[in-house]
């Protein structure tokens, strides 16, 4: 599919590049839309072809998607078979990750045609079960869940190979919010990241944030949009110059266009271009490959990047602190193939992540920040994660890590209104209307004429979360209390003492500090965070209050949460295997780094709700003496950006920390991009983002005054 618009069949002699009636560029027309990252879906009608199979057609421009009878085995022709995919993906080195890259999504055809070719050679050859594939495509107007759900059941019936490739990919399709969407599916080792926008602003974005040598590169391209005279946009100087900066020698190309503009185009950002039969009765197409410099006697080809690679793919890294950073640092790279040790001073989840429960919700902004909102990116991709992981968790016999509730925010401190909620798809964010509010938050008395409805949150359960991280086989805790770090050229190394206080002495290729508040203690280059004191409260209703309390989790200036606590929950914290608890919170107390249960702090959570909520004053008990707490430190930095990246003047050294309270949500996708970093591959983050993130960025240069 097009940046701005579906793209013909193409699979016709009577449909060549050129068309009669051809549509304006919409998207240079929409350039200077005052909500430029708002996504605008495409409109989906249907028609029957000549063939007698019903297609889908774009209903701004007429024009068919695909030809139902053939538009899979176009796929493979044009895109497979002339980038030569079956051989170079066979060809992959144990833990190479191969890179493609498309313009643009549409039905999601190609990805599916790709992801079933990787699933059969992958059957067929032993060694590439540790190799990587790497999807990455761009969609300015993708197509609404409910109308791609109808097109692909289509394919399902006409194509069985793809029935369940395709019902994992609608499973996982992403809200339609501009910025990269990452779906991971772990059982290929296929990585899927979809830039949701501008596909030459998406392509911009991408940027390696690593300081390997060389740079990732993309190792294919799939040059999919619609005809270049129908919409120039996708086959503009600057798409161009983008796939230029992102290609490296051998990288390829392959396009079912043979315009003058796609080859001089390609021609001046240096590929070398030949014609080829097209597919069907078109008569011919585009392949493209780039060249390696001939006069540049220093240079290494591209497939030798995976053993530029090898000794951090193929090596062990060294995760400091067991919270939900370390955790999820050490499941990433896990699941990339490295041997990860895992170290914590006490034991996992003993510190301000292990908590009874942590509400999943995200702190929404208003959306045309959206894109580049750290808070959006991390919600969404941490609720695809921990969904995927319920499905493990049923595998297991283990408690789910996620229970999706819902979440009702009464807009009490936020900084969204009703008006600009709308704006979202309401399968994200949506306000529901008052009686409905009522119904689902059991509140009768409370104004909820504003209000902002989650309906993807839930409740994270800590403790299912880390037994299902542990259970990886190269994921190992040692239970170390780290006082030195240092690196040399070929390693880095760890001095501590173990539960023995026995010294103990461990080398890696690589070391990530995921330690809070001390992080800063174990490498001074971390900039010294703010410490919040937070102290979580919960009871057990009586039958009588149970009836009245809340029946979802609900925001106002803190948040409490119903929850049944599950079998393995008291390990972490008190609470009654099977009963039903009220979980409140939180207190703020800054720059106290003491964890004691406090009742004063109690009393100031249950104040919160009750002045929220007065109906619930009634209800919640005034003694709370028997209310059950526990306390934990959060890190935070001035710019309350999380600190993701290689430290400063070091190769080995890297940093993930200060996710003040929102660690659930921002953990996952910060685990991902710090990954990608660390073995040179493209991340789900802006160059941008990624600099925003830095933990040596300008603004941690000062300390802090408090």
């Amino acid at each position: 599919m097009s940046n701005a618009a579906p793209k013909n069949s193409r699979t016709s002699a009577s449909l060549p590049d050129k068309q009669p009636n051809s549509q304006p560029d919409t998207q240079s027309s929409n350039s200077h839309s005052p909500q430029p990252s708002a996504i605008r879906p495409a409109k989906i009608d249907w028609q029957m072809d000549d063939t007698g199979n019903k297609v889908p057609v774009s209903g701004e421009f007429g024009d068919v998607y695909f030809s139902h009878a053939d538009g899979l085995a176009e796929s493979r022709y044009v895109f497979l078979a002339h980038n030569q995919l079956a051989e170079r993906l066979a060809n992959l080195a144990p833990m190479q990750c191969f890179s493609i890259a498309e313009l643009g999504l549409g039905t999601g055809l190609n990805l599916l045609a790709t992801w079933q070719l990787w699933r059969a050679l992958r059957d067929m050859h032993p060694h590439l079960a540790t190799a990587k594939l790497h999807f990455i495509t761009t969609e300015k107007f993708p197509i609404p869940l409910t109308d791609l759900t109808q097109i692909l059941a289509l394919w399902a019936q006409r194509a069985p190979e793809l029935a369940e490739l395709i019902e994992q990919f609608l499973a996982a399709y992403p809200p339609l919010i501009a910025g990269c969407h990452r779906l991971r599916f772990f059982d290929d080792n296929l990585t899927v990241d979809i830039w949701l926008g501008d596909a030459a602003d998406s392509l911009t974005k991408l940027a390696s944030g690593t300081h390997l040598t060389p740079a990732p590169a993309i190792d294919a391209w799939y040059l999919d949009g619609f005809a270049p005279s129908c919409n120039s946009t996708l086959w503009a100087e600057n798409i161009f110059a983008q796939i230029q900066r992102l290609s490296s020698p051998s990288t390829t190309a392959a396009t079912y266009s043979c315009a003058g503009i796609v080859k001089r185009a390609l021609k001046d950002c240096g590929f070398e271009i030949k014609k080829v039969k097209g597919f069907g009765r078109k008569r011919e197409m585009l392949t493209a490959i780039m060249p390696a410099p001939v006069s540049d006697e220093t240079y290494e080809h591209t497939d030798n990047r995976a053993a530029d690679h090898q000794a951090i793919d193929n090596g062990h890294s060294i995760v400091i602190g067991a919270g939900i950073s370390g955790l999820m640092m050490a499941w990433t790279l896990a699941n990339r193939g490295i041997q990860v040790t895992l170290l914590d001073k006490t034991a996992p989840l003993a510190g301000a992540s292990g908590n009874p429960r942590a509400l999943l919700a995200p702190k929404m902004t208003p959306i045309h920040h959206v894109d580049e909102h750290l808070h959006t990116i991390g919600y969404l991709y941490s609720s695809r994660l921990y969904r995927t992981l319920n499905d493990k968790a049923t595998q297991q016999q283990l408690a789910p890590v996620l229970e999706p509730t819902g979440a009702l925010d009464l807009l009490i401190k936020a900084n969204i209104g009703t008006e600009q909620i709308a704006d979202y798809p309401d399968e994200m964010a949506t306000t529901l209307p008052h009686a409905q509010a009522q119904s689902i938050s059991g509140l009768t008395a409370q104004d909820l004429t504003e209000n902002l409805y989650l309906p993807q949150s839930g409740l994270v359960n800590p403790h299912a979360l880390k037994d299902i991280i542990l259970t990886h086989p190269l994921i190992r805790f040692q239970q170390i209390n780290v006082y030195d770090i240092s690196e040399t050229a070929q390693t880095a190394t760890i001095k501590g003492n173990d539960q023995d206080d026995s010294i103990v002495s461990l080398d890696a290729d690589n070391v990530v500090i995921c330690a809070a508040f001390e992080s800063h203690k174990l490498d001074r280059r971390i900039f010294d965070c703010r410490k919040i004191r937070g102290q979580l409260s919960w009871f057990t209703p009586t039958a009588a209050e149970l009836t009245n309390l809340p029946k979802v989790p609900l925001k106002y200036s803190g948040y409490c949460a119903p929850f049944t606590a599950h079998a393995g929950d008291n390990e972490l914290n008190d609470v009654a295997e099977g009963a039903m608890h009220l979980l409140l919170g939180a207190s703020f107390v800054r720059n106290d780094t003491s964890t004691d249960i406090r009742d004063e702090e109690h009393q100031i959570s249950r104040d919160k709700l009750v002045t929220a909520i007065p109906e619930m004053a009634a209800v919640i008990p005034t003694d709370t003496t028997l209310w059950r707490g526990r306390a934990g430190i959060r890190t935070q930095t001035p710019d309350y950006h999380p600190m993701v990246g290689l430290l400063v003047d070091s190769k080995r050294l890297w940093t993930m920390s200060a996710m003040g309270a929102k660690g659930y949500a921002l953990a996952p996708i910060c685990a991902e991009a710090l990954a990608d970093m660390m073995l040179g591959s493209f991340a789900p983050l802006s160059a941008a983002m990624q600099a925003r993130l830095s933990p040596n960025r300008t603004r941690l240069q000062t300390p802090l005054a408090d």
